[in-house]
């Protein structure tokens, strides 16, 4: 399986500070389509905020989301990956926690986020292409070329 650099590479990494407004981020998060964001005290990673949590902590518990800060809101015992790890180990590692992104480090600096979709992708591209690699095998039909 991949590695999990292969993902996150060239990817843009969109933050938010403690101090960002719940609603800002929840508009950040629907404007990009991202399900959460890491959040950056100066150069420190000090949470993650997700979709789940803005529903949860603030819709949920009725607090004014124009008011409350992401610091008040996120999630600060963070479940990490880093760059080199394969795409299976953090899969299994999301699988185990229950949660659907991964904060990814690259020598203890962040280096990008990983979905549950991002790593299904992954899934399904290779089991496309070892159905087709067997259809071919069977049908004595040479694979095509990648």
């Amino acid at each position: 399986m991949k590695s999990v650099r292969a993902i996150v590479g060239d990817r843009e990494t969109v933050t938010v500070g403690p101090a960002t407004c719940a609603r800002e981020a929840a508009r950040l998060m629907a404007a990009r389509q991202i399900g959460a964001l890491p959040i950056l005290d100066g150069d420190r990673l000090a949470g993650i905020i997700t979709e789940r949590d803005i529903l949860a902590r603030i819709v949920a518990a009725d607090l004014d989301p124009a008011v409350t800060p992401v610091a008040h809101v996120m999630s600060t015992e963070l479940l990490v990956a880093d760059i080199g790890e394969s795409c299976e180990v953090c899969l299994h590692r999301m699988q185990q926690a229950h949660v659907r992104h991964l904060i990814v480090l690259d020598q203890g600096r962040l280096a990008g986020i990983l979905s549950i979709r991002d790593l299904m992708a992954v899934d399904l591209d290779e089991k496309t292409e070892a159905i087709s690699l067997l259809n071919a095998y069977v049908s004595g039909v040479p694979a095509p070329s990648r």
